[in-house]
């Protein structure tokens, strides 16, 4: 028993990397923040203003640019950089964006309620786009029931693609009449018992 060879300890897994504390930017200013909130969102303070703002949902590249050059903000310039007033300002700019750029641009040309063109952004979308699929439903539209039973809304084929559920694969016609068939000798043989 001595002789026995003690069994190393088994490797213990890996622990889960740490976090990495964030790197202050060197062009940093003394007043720099690292998490920038506007628009009920975060935004991260070592990006440039043109590129934190499309975190926000709603707003693209484009519509991040009008906003920079309306708010009187460098589009480069690190977003933790910016001075309190100056972030008000590109949330102030954020809400009046559908006066700012033409009717084409907007999210939401020619509201259904208003009439107006409106650009929704941050939980503005996701409230307003269950609003309308609700709406659908309600008035029992096509796409509304399409919405309801799951289907795919917008014209796209469903026989090949789009399959939920159990039934998923192919049956070929030869297959369907042979188990049609067995199904009726079965039956047959059942009767024939009792």
């Amino acid at each position: 028993m001595a002789d026995e060879k003690e069994k190393p300890a088994a490797p213990a897994e890996p622990a889960a990397p740490a976090p990495k504390a964030p790197v202050r930017p060197p062009d940093a200013k003394e007043n720099f923040r690292y998490i920038v909130r506007l628009a009920n969102t975060d935004l991260e303070g070592a990006r440039s203003v043109v590129y934190a703002l499309t975190k926000v949902r709603g707003i693209g590249i484009r519509i991040a640019e009008i906003v920079a050059d309306q708010a009187g903000v460098p589009r480069t310039e690190r977003i933790g950089n910016l001075t309190e007033a100056e972030a008000e300002k590109v949330e102030a700019t954020l809400g009046k964006i559908a006066e700012l750029v033409p009717h084409w641009m907007v999210n939401r040309p020619h509201d259904w309620e208003t009439g107006d063109d409106v650009h929704l952004f941050s939980s503005d979308v996701e409230l307003r786009l269950r609003d309308d699929i609700n709406r659908m439903k309600m008035i029992r539209c096509y796409r509304g029931i399409r919405h309801e039973q799951g289907q795919k809304v917008r014209g796209q084929r469903t026989r090949s693609n789009g399959r939920t559920g159990l039934t998923v694969g192919v049956i070929k016609k030869t297959a369907i009449a042979a188990a049609k068939a067995a199904k009726k000798e079965e039956g047959g043989e059942k009767e024939k018992k009792e």
